[in-house]
């Protein structure tokens, strides 16, 4: 029987094959589509954590005028250069890790998250993060896998969701995003929840659009 897998082995499957294997699971032409769907409407500066190997470039509305990509895997990185050379938009790597994004706060007018927040160790710092360098009246863009509706769905998804966290560095079957993106302090404009095609504990997906709300007036 074997061992416990080898730091380096660990190392080397996070670092080398992990992205490539995002970047083809995440890459079928359903998904293109719902890319397609979240990215409407994007407009001026916009940073999108978890850029990965640049799969939503393609997509990317004309009114873009820069995409501030906070990405932690240089083989995603890699991949993202080869694929951004096809597509008229600027990007700017500004960052590792979306729990302390390198920006400005207000900087941002739109921010975007595809398959992100499923991973990332402390959502709420994250959704926090993005709020801090969003403009009052910013959206946020988010399409996010996530915890089914159906009992029986979301029974195999808490059975599997140790072993996926394990094989898929830290993503989670059981995160509701929308709930997530809500509790963190936005205002949702925009929720459409459906299965996307393969199996069921992997294919609930959220595409939400949510509005970071003015702060409140000063007490005079």
């Amino acid at each position: 029987m074997p061992g416990p897998a080898k730091p380096d082995e660990v190392s080397f499957y996070r670092e080398q094959v992990l992205p490539r294997l995002i970047d083809w699971v995440c890459g079928t032409g359903e998904l293109h589509r719902w890319r397609a769907e979240v990215t409407e409407g994007l407009a001026g500066r916009v940073v999108e954590i978890g850029f990965g190997s640049g799969l939503n470039a393609a997509h990317y509305p004309p009114d873009v005028e820069v995409v501030y990509a906070v990405e932690p895997a240089a083989v995603a990185r890699h991949l993202a250069a080869r694929r951004l050379a096809r597509h008229d938009v600027r990007v700017e790597h500004v960052g590792l890790d979306g729990h302390h994004i390198p920006l400005d706060d207000a900087s941002c007018d739109a921010a975007l998250s595809t398959f992100t927040l499923c991973t990332v160790t402390d959502p709420r710092q994250v959704l926090g993060e993005l709020r801090r360098v969003l403009r009052p009246g910013g959206h946020l863009h988010a399409l996010e896998h996530g915890l089914a509706p159906d009992a029986s769905v979301a029974a195999w998804q808490r059975r599997l969701d140790p072993l996926q966290q394990r094989l898929a560095d830290g993503c989670h079957l059981t995160r509701d995003a929308a709930s997530l993106i809500t509790a963190a302090g936005f205002e949702v404009q925009r929720l459409e929840q459906r299965y996307a095609k393969g199996p069921r504990p992997w294919s609930w997906m959220s595409l939400v659009v949510a509005v970071n709300p003015d702060p409140p007036a000063a007490q005079p």
